[in-house]
């Protein structure tokens, strides 16, 4: 419930604050001051980081794969995209989820049922990109809403790979020294493509930025690896076929983004093959 309200809302502020801060320094300042919470919470809690087998490899996976190429591309996508589709487009993360646990976690198969949720979703997403974007949300929507698949493809792979590789390695580990990772990455991209862009702080930019990285990341991502090592990770990834519920609503009422009745058919037809991946999982006793 957590994880569902909280990133349903992050897809809201994130284009709140693109008014007011380029992507990929908004991206390198969030998760700079998530880390340092989590790494001072490291501290505190005594937690041994880079002691476990793997643990520095997906320090690297994590930090390239999941928080700079699939937080790069969402952020660069909401300039153009409204809020609402893209949580939608990027709820399509658990049938990937599904496909990669097949391939690398042995006590997850594929089932027919995913087979069958999976052509359901991807008939929404071909319903959403029947529409004209470009005269619903404005020009370049159309490439950055094919661009923005990209952020789901990574970040299931992330997701298996911690879920593979990533037991007995502390969440907040998980969490903080990718983050860290991408600050400096991030903060390097900035450097080079932004280090000209106006940065306009206003209270709707500080605050988006400050929920983004105390809750949106420093929180949310700690309980999600938590999860992730108690819980399927299919079952885990089925968050996202709630959030962009939360999400075309934020966007919608807040920011009072377009809802078309494309959108709409689409995006229930994504929710709906994610649910039915849903109804597949085994009866199995999660750990």
């Amino acid at each position: 419930m957590v994880l569902t309200l909280v990133w349903g809302t992050t897809w809201a502020a994130i284009r709140v604050g693109l008014q007011g801060v380029p992507p990929f320094t908004a991206i390198a300042l969030r998760f700079a001051i998530a880390t340092s919470i989590l790494l001072a919470l490291a501290k505190a809690m005594k937690v041994r980081l880079g002691a476990q087998p793997h643990e520095k490899t997906l320090w690297v996976v994590n930090g390239l794969l999941f928080f700079c190429v699939s937080y790069g591309v969402v952020y660069w996508s909401e300039l153009y995209v409204p809020s609402g589709l893209a949580a939608i487009l990027f709820a399509t993360f658990p049938l990937l989820v599904t496909l990669f646990a097949h391939w690398l976690l042995p006590d997850e198969p594929l089932r027919l049922r995913s087979g069958i949720g999976a052509i359901v979703a991807l008939a929404g997403i071909v319903v959403i990109f029947s529409e004209d974007l470009a005269s619903v949300a404005g020009p370049g929507a159309t490439t950055a809403a094919a661009v923005l698949l990209i952020s789901p493809v990574v970040s299931s792979i992330s997701s298996v790979c911690v879920k593979r590789w990533g037991a007995g390695v502390h969440p907040v580990s998980l969490a903080a020294v990718p983050m860290a990772i991408a600050t400096v990455v991030m903060g390097a991209i900035a450097w080079i493509f932004e280090r000209d862009a106006k940065i306009t702080w206003t209270p709707a930019t500080v605050g988006a930025l400050l929920y983004l990285s105390l809750f949106g990341s420093a929180l949310t991502f700690t309980l999600y690896y938590w999860l992730l090592r108690h819980v399927r990770a299919s079952r885990v990834e089925l968050i996202a076929y709630a959030t962009p519920v939360v999400a075309v609503a934020t966007g919608v009422v807040f920011l009072h983004e377009p809802m078309t009745s494309r959108f709409a058919i689409g995006g229930l037809l994504v929710v709906a093959g994610v649910a039915f991946v849903a109804k597949s999982r085994p009866k199995a006793v999660d750990v």
